[in-house]
C-alpha cells in the first residue's frame, strides 16, 4: 500500500503547535474531546484515504465516469470510497450529537478532510458536495426540512449538490432565470436550467439533494429577487423514502482537464413541468443565505488547491531524492558520479518555493477554519466578532492563494521531474490538471479579488481589514523579540503599512465615484495581500519553529529547519514583489482598463 503524500508530521504541527486546536475542548461543545480523540479520526482518515481513495486516484483519471445502460457510473472503487468515509462518520463529524454528529472542531474536521483530498480529490468530491449541501440545510433549513433529509445526508444515503450557475449568466447571478410557480401546497414548480454542477446524477446514494437558486414568479430581478430551493433527484413517499423521479434530468456530461472521477455537467430541472422544489428559509434570501456559508465551502476548496500543492511537491521530492544525474558546477571531474538531483541549486529552488506554496497554503486554511469554530464557540461577543471579521477578509485569499500558487507549485513539480514531469508515469501531471480548476471553484480568482476589494475591505468602515493588519502587527511584535525572526518582522511591518496605504487610497477613489478605475486592478490587489498574508502566516509558524528548535534533534531539528527555511525564501523571494505591486495600485494604473476591444 503506497503512503499518503501528505505529511503526517506538518499536519501534527499545524493543529498542535502552531494553531493549539486542544484549547478548543475547554469550551463544552468540544468538552468529550481531546489530543487522543482528534489524533483517532485523523488516523482513521489517513487510514481510510490511503486504503480506499489513493490507489484509485489514476484509475479514476484514466476510465473516468460512463454512461452505463442509460446510469451515470463512476469507476467501481468510488462506491467503496463513499461508503467506507461515511460510514466512519466524516460526513456528520462536525455536526451536533444529537444529528448523529460527532462535534468534532471545524478545524480538525479540515484535516481530516485533507487526508481524503490527498488520496483522490476526485473522490472525495461526492463527500465535499453533500457536507456542503447539508450544512446549508442544517442552518437554514425548517425543522420538517431538517427531519426528512438531514440525518439520510449525514449518514450518507444521500448526496448532495449545487446547482448555482446557467449558461446565460455564467458568475453574473444576476442574470439568473430559473423560474419557481407557487404549486398551491407549500412546494414550488421549479423550471431551469444549471451548467458545471458536479455529482449531478450518480448511483453512489438513494437520493441526491439539488440545493437550486431560483426566482419565485413575480419577484424583482437582480440578486434581490433570488430564492433556494430544496429539489430531490426522487420525491419522499409517505415513509420519507425516495419515489417517484423529480424530472431532474442530467443532460450530458462535459469533458474536463481534470477530476475526471465525477461528472460535470448540465442538468435540466422542470424539462416536463413536473419538477417540484421546497423553499429554504424566506423567498428572495437565497443569495444571502448562499454567501452565508459560501466561507465554509471556499475554505474547502482552498483546503483542496493546499493538498494537491503537498502532493505534487512530495512526488518531485521523492523524485528528486532518488533520481542521479549530472554533477555540481565546481566539478569538473567527468568520472565521478552523478549526483541526485535534489543537489542541483535550481531543483532547490523549485523545491523550496513548493515546499512555501503548499505548506504556507496549508496553514492558512487550517487557520481560517480555526477562525470557524472561534466565531461560534468563542467566550464573549468581542472574540467572535473578530473571529467572524478576520474569516470575512480572509476568505477570498484563503479561496484563491492556494489555488493560484497551488497550481503554480504543481507545475515546478512537472519541472523538476523534467521529460518524465509530462508523462502519466508519475503523477504530477495529474495533481496540476486537478488543481487548476481549483482557481474556478466557487468563483473565479477575478470575482475573489472583487469581493475583497469591492466589498470585504471596505465592510463597516474597514473592520475586517483593520482586524487583520491588527492580527498581524501582534505576530510582528513577538517575533521582533527573536534575533533571527527581527529582520524579517521589520520587513513584514513595511510590506503592510505599504498595503494599508494602498487600500485606503483604493478605497477612496472608490468612494470618490471612481469605481471602475479602482477596481480595474482589484486581482493585483488580491495578490498583493495574499502575499502579505501569507508571509504572516509564514513568519507565525517561524515563531513556533524557532522557539521548537532549540533542544531539537534528529528528525524534528530537520523538520524546524525546513520550516525556518522556507519562511526564509517567502520573505526573500515573494514579500519584495508586494513594493512594486503597491505602486501600480496606488497609482490607479488604466492600462488594463482603458484597452479596447478592437485593439486585442
Amino acid at each position: 500500500m503506497s503512503e499518503l503524500p501528505l505529511s503526517a508530521r506538518d499536519v501534527e504541527f499545524l493543529l498542535y503547535e502552531l494553531l493549539d486546536v486542544e484549547r478548543l475542548c475547554e469550551h463544552p461543545r468540544f468538552g468529550e474531546h481531546g489530543r487522543e480523540s482528534f489524533d483517532a479520526m485523523l488516523g482513521t482518515a489517513r487510514r481510510i484515504a490511503e486504503e480506499r481513495f489513493l490507489p484509485y486516484h489514476r484509475k479514476a483519471d484514466e476510465e473516468g465516469v460512463k454512461l452505463v445502460d442509460g446510469k451515470v457510473t463512476p469507476i467501481p472503487e468510488t462506491k467503496a470510497a463513499y461508503d467506507a468515509a461515511a460510514e466512519a462518520g466524516f460526513l456528520a463529524a462536525h455536526h451536533d450529537e444529537a444529528v448523529g454528529g460527532l462535534q468534532l472542531p471545524w478545524v480538525v474536521t479540515q484535516a481530516a478532510f485533507a487526508h481524503f483530498k490527498a488520496g483522490s480529490v476526485q473522490l472525495f468530491s461526492y463527500h465535499f458536495l453533500t457536507i456542503a449541501a447539508a450544512n446549508m440545510l442544517a442552518t437554514f433549513g425548517s425543522e420538517e426540512q431538517k427531519a426528512l433529509y438531514l440525518p439520510r445526508m449525514l449518514d450518507g444515503r444521500f448526496t448532495g449538490t449545487m446547482a448555482l450557475t446557467e449558461p446565460q449568466a455564467g458568475s453574473g447571478l444576476a442574470d439568473l432565470s430559473t423560474k419557481a410557480t407557487p404549486s398551491g401546497d407549500g412546494s414550488y414548480r421549479i423550471k431551469g436550467a444549471k451548467i458545471f454542477t458536479s455529482c449531478a446524477e450518480h448511483e453512489l446514494s438513494e437520493n441526491i439533494i439539488h440545493m437550486v437558486l431560483g426566482r419565485i414568479e413575480g419577484a424583482p430581478q437582480g440578486t434581490k429577487g433570488i430564492s433556494l430551493f430544496l429539489v430531490p433527484r426522487y420525491r419522499l413517499d409517505r415513509g420519507g423514502e425516495p419515489g417517484e423521479p423529480n424530472d431532474v434530468v442530467m443532460t450530458g456530461m462535459l469533458e474536463k482537464m481534470g477530476w475526471h472521477g465525477n461528472t460535470s455537467s448540465p442538468v435540466n430541472f422542470g424539462e416536463n413541468d413536473d419538477c417540484l422544489g421546497w423553499l429554504i428559509g424566506e423567498p428572495h434570501r437565497g443569495l444571502f443565505y448562499m454567501f452565508s456559508m459560501m466561507n465554509e465551502a471556499r475554505i474547502g476548496i482552498g483546503l483542496g488547491g493546499a493538498v494537491l500543492a503537498c502532493c505534487g511537491y512530495s512526488a518531485s521530492l521523492a523524485y528528486a531524492r532518488e533520481r542521479p544525474q549530472g554533477r555540481l558546477p565546481s566539478n569538473k571531474d567527468p568520472d565521478s558520479p552523478p549526483v541526485a538531483i535534489v543537489e542541483h541549486a535550481d531543483i532547490k529552488r523549485m523545491l523550496l518555493a513548493q515546499k512555501a506554496y503548499a505548506e504556507g497554503s496549508l496553514a492558512l486554511v487550517l487557520y481560517a477554519a480555526s477562525l470557524v469554530d472561534e466565531q461560534k464557540t468563542a467566550p464573549d461577543a468581542a472574540a467572535r466578532k473578530r473571529a467572524g471579521l478576520l474569516l470575512d477578509v480572509l476568505t477570498p485569499i484563503v479561496k484563491s492563494y492556494p489555488a493560484e500558487y497551488g497550481t503554480l507549485a504543481n507545475s515546478h513539480a512537472v519541472q523538476v521531474l523534467g521529460g518524465y514531469g509530462y508523462t502519466k508515469d508519475f503523477p504530477v501531471e495529474q495533481y496540476l490538471r486537478d488543481n487548476r480548476l481549483n482557481a474556478i471553484h466557487e468563483g473565479t480568482t477575478g470575482i475573489q479579488a472583487l469581493d475583497l476589494l469591492g466589498r470585504k475591505v471596505g465592510m463597516e468602515d474597514g473592520a475586517a481589514f483593520t482586524a487583520l493588519a491588527t492580527a498581524i502587527e501582534d505576530t510582528i511584535e513577538e517575533a521582533r523579540g527573536d534575533n533571527a525572526l527581527g529582520a524579517m518582522a521589520g520587513e513584514l511591518a513595511d510590506a503592510l503599512e505599504c498595503v494599508k496605504e494602498t487600500t485606503w487610497a483604493l478605497l477612496a477613489a472608490k468612494d470618490g465615484g471612481e469605481i471602475d478605475l479602482a477596481l480595474a486592478n482589484a486581482t493585483l490587489y488580491l495578490d498583493t495581500l495574499g502575499q502579505v498574508v501569507i508571509a504572516w502566516t509564514w513568519l507565525r509558524q517561524a515563531v513556533v519553529a524557532a522557539a521548537r528548535a532549540t533542544g531539537a534533534s534528529g528528525k524534528n531539528a530537520n523538520f524546524y529547519a525546513g520550516k525556518l527555511q522556507a519562511c526564509r525564501y517567502i520573505f526573500r523571494w515573494e514579500l519584495p514583489k508586494t513594493g512594486q505591486q503597491c505602486a501600480l495600485l496606488a497609482g490607479l494604473d488604466a492600462t488594463t482598463l482603458e484597452m479596447q476591444d478592437e485593439w486585442f
